[in-house]
């Protein structure tokens, strides 16, 4: 029997082709001047991180985060495309104190 709650559903690992694919996709993306040396920065961290620790989560976790960017990327330009005004919102910083 397990010891994990029964809502917990593991998350398969990523495809093995996944980063060369992501990758392609940042570099064909208009955010190629940022988004491709962050992307470059997260995976060497995680290539260290997977050699110290002899596990391979934190690149599954890099591509992951990086898929849902990649993602979300549409809306987001929607929402700035579509002259919202955001200035209402209150910085969470403001609220809460900035972290420390």
């Amino acid at each position: 029997m397990s010891a994990q709650p029964a809502d917990h559903v593991p998350v398969p690992p990523p495809a093995p082709g996944a980063p060369a694919e992501l990758r392609a996709l940042l570099r064909a993306d208009r955010r190629a001047d940022t988004w491709v040396p962050a992307f470059e920065r997260d995976w060497g961290k995680a290539l260290e991180d997977a050699r110290d620790s002899f596990r391979l989560t934190p690149l599954h976790e890099v591509v992951r985060t990086w898929q849902l960017r990649v993602a979300a990327a549409p809306a987001v330009d929607a929402f700035m495309d579509s002259g919202r005004d955001d200035s209402g919102f209150v910085d969470r910083d403001d609220v809460v104190g900035a972290r420390g």
